[in-house]
């Protein structure tokens, strides 16, 4: 999971965890009223140089939206019928958009920078007797987590099609649900084997 975090001394790594997840939640609000396809494809053009500015292995990492280029594509037949073709891709571009610069995001910070970006915003917890620290390791996680999921989702499609199987690919919900429980109780054994979650110093 660790291995997620690409080194490196990119422009995108110097620059601070907080500012990234800020510019990720400006960029998320102001694709929204965008309607017309083409305005974003610049932005989409953007994204991917964002991954060029890692270098090659930046540029491996775009695989990982595969596991949800089938998902995507309902999406867009979906979205295409009901409401048409511009209004497909629009949903299409900026959901594809989104998941690639929340990953970026992740490339480029270190689960350290993530919670030191995140443990202000939790500070208030503590009125109600809530650690925010184990908060901030818990989101900081869940955002790790996601495109570990999305290469084990991969993973499983590809060893499904190399035997053959059919179209019934719900069919993988169970060992992806076994396998992200094993991957879970591994993370928990390597915590407890550092002393577990470390204790906020500020607190």
């Amino acid at each position: 999971m660790i291995s997620l975090y690409i080194a490196g001394r990119s422009p995108l790594h110097r620059l601070p965890a907080g500012i990234k997840l800020t510019a990720l939640m400006a960029i998320s609000i102001a694709l929204y009223p965008i309607d017309q396809p083409l305005w974003l494809l610049p932005v989409l053009l953007l994204t991917v140089v964002g991954y060029a500015s890692l270098g090659a292995g930046g540029l491996q990492r775009l695989t990982l939206v595969k596991p949800i280029l089938p998902i995507l594509a309902l999406i867009l037949i979906f979205q295409t019928w009901t409401q048409g073709w511009a209004a497909g891709l629009v949903l299409l571009q900026r959901l594809l958009i989104l998941v690639l610069l929340a990953n970026l995001v992740t490339l480029t910070t270190s689960m350290d920078a993530m919670m030191a970006a995140v443990m202000p915003l939790l500070r208030p917890l503590r009125w109600v007797g809530i650690a925010p620290h184990r908060i901030a390791f818990a989101v900081a996680l869940l955002v790790r987590f996601v495109p570990v999921l999305m290469a084990l989702t991969a993973s499983l499609l590809d060893a499904w099609r190399t035997r053959g199987g059919g179209r019934q690919q719900w069919r993988l919900a169970v060992p992806l649900l076994i396998n992200a429980i094993r991957m879970s109780d591994h993370i928990a054994e390597a915590l407890a084997a550092r002393g577990g979650i470390p204790n906020d110093s500020k607190r």
